[in-house]
C-alpha cells in the first residue's frame, strides 16, 4: 500500500472512530433524531472517503501489475467486485487521478 494513502486511510478512520464515539453519545442522551441523523450521514461519508482511498490504492498499485502480468480479465473482474462497495467512483474528480494506463483498460 502506497504510503500516502495508507496514511489518507488511517487518519480519516481514527476521526471516524471518534466522531462514532459521540453519535454513540449523542443517542445515549436522546437528542434530536434528525440532529443525529445528520451526524450518521457524515460518518457514512467519510468512510465512503476511506473506501474511495483504498480503491485508488489498489487501481495504481495492483492493477498496473496485473496488466503487466497478463491478467487483464482478472483484475476487470476483481475491479467490479471492488467497485459493489463504493458508490461514488465514477465522478470526474476521481477517474482524473486514475493513471493513463488504467483509464486504458
Amino acid at each position: 500500500m502506497r504510503e500516502v494513502h495508507k496514511q489518507g486511510a488511517l487518519n480519516r478512520l481514527k476521526t471516524v472512530r471518534g466522531h462514532l464515539d459521540a453519535v454513540i453519545t449523542m443517542v445515549d442522551d436522546e437528542r434530536y433524531c434528525p440532529d443525529v441523523m445528520k451526524q450518521v450521514s457524515a460518518l457514512q461519508s467519510s468512510l465512503e472517503k476511506v473506501n474511495r482511498i483504498l480503491l485508488q490504492n489498489h487501481i495504481e498499485t495492483c492493477v498496473p501489475e496485473a496488466v503487466a502480468g497478463g491478467r487483464t480479465e482478472e483484475i476487470v473482474d476483481e475491479l467490479m467486485e471492488a467497485l459493489r462497495y463504493t458508490s461514488a467512483v465514477t465522478g470526474p474528480s476521481f477517474v482524473a487521478h486514475l493513471p493513463e494506463e488504467v483509464k486504458a483498460i
